[in-house]
Formats: structure tokens, C-alpha cells, sequence
């Protein structure tokens, strides 16, 4: 798409948003303008993190994407936790566990096995990630199983712990894959295309797109309590799909772009990467960040509806990806879950 275009796009998303913020009643016209400013302020950055991660490299390009993909995810979770809404951040947090692993994962296998019969990556990496998943799906398992006798200062108390290891545990990933094995974890790929700005601009393009990301998701959450009960959405749907599906457009349009080039690696670095952050660094997070905001904070246990679509998207992620190959079938049968899914919890 025209740069010009592009910005264009956004700046009239933007300004709708505003808008009907700052003049309208209709909380449910704020949430859909908000909606959709924020999918086009995810978009831009998504092409200034992938900007940026064309002059880091690869495995360091995947984290800022993964990081930066993230940024509306926990960026709307923030404000959800300062205004207590701890199921929704709950919710929000399986559905980007389960998004990228499913909906960002599996377009991208599909689009990308469309265009090329297949397509590799490195298979180390695909393990590893794929431990990784396997200990974060088992200690979001533990709480649940453990905790429903607890009163509720053991509980509080246990979360913290569990979440200060997770972090731990995920700053030593960072060290190990990018400084102590770093040359083992790499994939050498392809780059056909230059940036489309400078180093410093792309900086410059990344910071100021978050900060609108963080302005416009506030807005999303002053409003999305009262439109969800409008329309009839539990806490549970609301969190896992339609705040995940906003959240993950940057992710979106980074993986697919990527894989369309052949670049498996990087799409599969981005959905997987992003999945492994949100389970072992930005819900830990959250928990820890609660404390500043209330008496009561937000525990680390998942309902069995969220462990359960954790644990069969972690499965079929880590079976689909652990080969180091992928078609476009496998993406198909990503995407299958992720609908099934989909529909169970907007019925729970």
C-alpha cells in the first residue's frame, strides 16, 4: 500500500476515534471506532518494528516484533488491570496465547504454503520453543489444580512467586538464545527487500506509534464493559477473541508479510515468540503490576475453559511446527482449531 495512502488511513481511524470519544454517548460507537484506529495504529507499528528489525537481524528482529506486537495486547491488559476487570486480563491473555499460535501461525503457514510447496526453518529453534511452550502450558496448569483450597492470601502469595520464576526463566531464554547459542538458534533467510526508512526514523516511527496504540487502547477500555454487556458477550469472549484479534494486528501483518517472502522462520519466530512472551513475561507481569492498584491482586489462575484452549493450541502448535516444515495443510488445521475454539467460547 502507498506510504501516503497508508498514513492517510490512519490519521482518519485516529481522528474518527477521538472523536467519538471526546463528542458522542454511544459507547458503542466509541468501541468500534476505537476498534478499528487501533487495528491501523497496530498496522503502522507492525511496519516499524519490522523497519527496525531488518537493521538488528533475525533473532533479534523476531523478539522486537514479538515485543512490539505485543505492545497493544499489554498495553490494553494494563489499563483492563487498573480498572480491575482481572477475568477479562485473564481472557485476553489466553486469547493472545491461543491467537498466535493459531490464527497468526496458521494464516501464515497457509498464505505462505500457498505460494511456496514448502517451506523450513530451523529445527532446533522449533524444539526449543516447543519446551518452552510445554513449561509454560504446565505452570498455568499448576495454580488451578493446586489453589482451589487456598484462601485467598496463599493464593495471591503463590501467584507472585510462580510469576517471578516465569520472568526469571524467560530473561535466561533471551540470554541463551540470543548471546550464549545464538549461532545455533539463527535461521539465514532471504532478504529481498530494503526498509522503508532510515534507522533513526524507524525508532523514531516506533515510539511514536506506541504511544497512540496506548492512547487509543484507554479509550478502548473505558468503553468495552458496557458494549460487551450490550450485546449479550460474556467477560470470557470478549477477553479471548475480540481484544486478541485487535491486539494481534500487528503480528498479523508482519508474520504474513514475512512468510510470503519464504520467510518461515521469522513468521514462526513472531506468532511462537509472542506466544511464549505473553505466557512467561507479560501475564507474570500483569500479576505483579496489579499490586500497584488495589488491595486485591490478580492471582495467576486460569479457568478450565482458558487451560483447556491453552493446552490444544500448545499441542497442535508444538506437533505442526516441531519438524522444522511446514505446508499449507498445516495451516489449515491450525486455523480449524482456532474457529472450534472460537465458537465454544462465545456459547460458554
Amino acid at each position: 500500500m502507498n506510504q501516503r495512502l497508508f498514513f492517510t488511513l490512519v490519521g482518519i481511524s485516529f481522528a474518527l476515534a477521538a472523536a467519538a470519544h471526546f463528542l458522542t454517548e454511544s459507547e458503542t460507537f466509541k468501541f468500534i471506532t476505537a476498534s478499528a484506529a487501533i487495528i491501523f495504529l497496530a498496522a503502522w507499528l507492525g511496519k516499524a518494528t519490522e523497519s527496525v528489525a531488518h537493521y538488528a537481524g533475525d533473532r533479534m528482529g523476531g523478539f522486537l516484533n514479538a515485543t512490539f506486537g505485543n505492545a497493544a495486547e499489554l498495553i490494553i491488559a494494563f489499563f483492563l488491570v487498573k480498572e480491575g476487570f482481572y477475568d477479562m486480563v485473564k481472557a485476553s491473555i489466553t486469547g493472545a496465547i491461543i491467537g498466535n499460535m493459531l490464527l497468526v501461525l496458521g494464516l501464515s503457514v497457509l498464505l505462505g504454503g500457498l505460494k511456496f510447496k514448502e517451506q523450513t526453518f530451523n529445527g532446533r529453534l522449533a524444539g526449543h520453543n516447543a519446551s518452552l511452550m510445554t513449561l509454560a502450558m504446565v505452570v498455568l496448569f499448576i495454580p488451578a489444580v493446586f489453589m482451589g483450597g487456598l484462601p485467598e492470601g496463599k493464593i495471591s502469595t503463590l501467584s507472585i512467586v510462580i510469576s517471578v520464576i516465569l520472568i526469571i526463566a524467560y530473561i535466561l531464554w533471551l540470554i541463551f538464545s540470543m548471546i550464549t547459542h545464538k549461532e545455533f538458534l539463527s535461521d539465514i533467510e532471504p532478504h529481498d527487500s530494503e526498509p522503508v526508512w532510515s534507522k533513526g526514523v524507524s525508532v523514531v516511527m516506533l515510539i511514536t506509534a506506541t504511544f497512540f496504540v496506548a492512547l487509543v487502547s484507554e479509550w478502548l477500555v473505558h468503553s468495552i464493559e458496557v458494549v460487551s454487556h450490550e450485546l449479550g458477550w460474556s467477560e470470557l469472549f470478549v477477553g479471548a477473541f475480540v481484544i486478541a484479534i485487535i491486539g494481534n494486528a500487528a503480528e498479523h501483518s508482519a508474520a504474513l508479510f514475512l512468510a510470503m517472502k519464504n520467510r518461515i522462520g521469522a513468521a514462526v519466530e513472531i506468532a511462537v515468540g509472542s506466544s511464549l512472551q505473553i505466557a512467561l513475561f507479560v501475564a507474570p507481569t500483569l500479576v505483579l503490576i496489579s499490586l500497584l492498584f488495589g488491595s486485591t491482586p490478580m492471582n495467576i489462575v486460569f479457568t478450565p475453559f482458558e487451560l483447556t484452549a491453552i493446552g490444544v493450541s500448545t499441542l497442535i502448535a508444538i506437533s505442526i511446527s516441531r519438524d522444522g516444515a511446514t505446508n499449507w495443510y498445516e495451516g489449515v488445521l491450525l486455523l480449524a482449531v482456532y474457529i472450534i475454539l472460537g465458537t465454544a467460547f462465545f456459547f460458554a
